[in-house]
């Protein structure tokens, strides 16, 4: 199938339903709270010496931020203002140690160009396991530095979030003959960030496929389901990336008769 039958075929978001493209006060409420909570977490418990729940309240974190929460400000999936939308995704990836707006325009060129070659986010795609493994070593700064040279309008905003971020990492090490947690938290969230390249391009990507429907891999199952906190949606995010992340599983299910109706094979977990 050629991506001109592809493209023809896709049903609009107004034929699945624009209630898609909604959310609740109270879902928006919890999406932008969820991180700064996580956070709090954080803190709470590594000072009180449970590691095992300081190290996990990290974990979400992380997982929040990129690949749910400052994932839909990227997309400015959430119903804020401009500013309002700036200033949280700013905020938001300024406490992961990343660069939010850097994060958008890599992001929204990955949209735009994958799966060609000069698409930077999707790099790992095009490589081994073992390389999209080691790339999440350097990949913050590749995108960083990036994202400088195609600010889009952002420079600002990238230049005060790089600062931002080097702040806070110098602040923990002027700190650390006072208390080590600032430092546990640096160097666990920078750890968080070095497996977004083997979970949001090896995994979820084909470049070689034949059109949009069969570039990006189709999961379906509660193995799945379970595992990825209901977030491994990432070719319906492709197709229809203007709905927020909690209403992925409504699309999928409504989009489930077109991918039959093409032909694609989705990858099943065991139940």
């Amino acid at each position: 199938m050629n991506q001109n039958i592809v493209s023809q075929s896709l049903p609009r978001i107004s034929e699945l339903g624009a209630d898609l493209l909604q959310l609740t006060r109270c879902q928006r409420t919890r999406t932008l709270a969820s991180p700064f909570l996580a956070c709090a977490a954080y803190w709470i418990f590594a000072w009180q010496g449970y590691w095992i729940f300081a190290v996990l309240s990290l974990m979400v974190m992380s997982f929040l931020t990129y690949g749910s929460v400052s994932h839909d400000l990227v997309h400015q999936n959430l119903g804020l203002k401009r500013k309002t939308n700036d200033l949280f995704l700013a905020v938001i990836e300024a406490i992961s140690l990343r660069s939010g707006h850097a994060y958008q325009a890599v992001h929204l060129h990955h949209h735009a160009r994958f799966p060609h070659d000069d698409d930077l986010e999707a790099g790992a795609s095009r490589m081994s396991l073992v390389g999209a493994v080691l790339e999440g070593f350097v990949f913050q700064f590749r995108i960083y530095f990036w994202a400088l040279r195609h600010p889009r309008h952002r420079l600002n905003w990238i230049i005060a979030e790089g600062v931002a971020v080097i702040t806070l990492i110098l602040v923990a090490f002027i700190l650390i003959p006072f208390t080590i947690l600032p430092l546990v938290y640096v160097c666990l969230m920078i750890a968080g960030s070095w497996i977004i390249p083997l979970i949001t391009a090896y995994v979820p990507h084909d470049p070689a496929g034949e059109d949009p429907a069969h570039q990006t891999r189709l999961f379906r199952g509660t193995l799945f389901r379970l595992i990825a906190f209901d977030h491994l949606y990432h070719l319906e995010h492709h197709l229809y990336p203007n709905v927020p992340h909690q209403n992925w599983h409504r699309l999928a299910r409504r989009l489930d008769p077109w991918f039959e109706q093409i032909g694609l094979k989705s990858i099943r977990s065991w139940f």
